[in-house]
């Protein structure tokens, strides 16, 4: 995903999409262990990802909270 499509979605949205992603990555890790997963670069693309929503999240807290004071 490309952070300018992410910046467009909505928090609660994000913070949906990095659950789910939580829950991927931690399919892919033991998909991977146990040799069952065909496409390897789904680790890093969606650890990347979730990197990606953290960040546009934090931003979002911050600028609220920098908004607030």
């Amino acid at each position: 995903m490309k952070a300018k499509d992410l910046r467009e979605r909505t928090t609660e949205d994000l913070g949906e999409l990095s659950t789910q992603l939580e829950k991927d990555l931690f399919s892919y890790r033991m998909k991977n262990h146990t040799g069952q997963l065909e496409d390897t670069s789904l680790l890093n693309k969606t650890r990347r990802d979730l990197a990606r929503i953290k960040l546009i999240l934090s931003e979002r807290k911050s600028a609220a909270e920098g908004g607030a004071s």
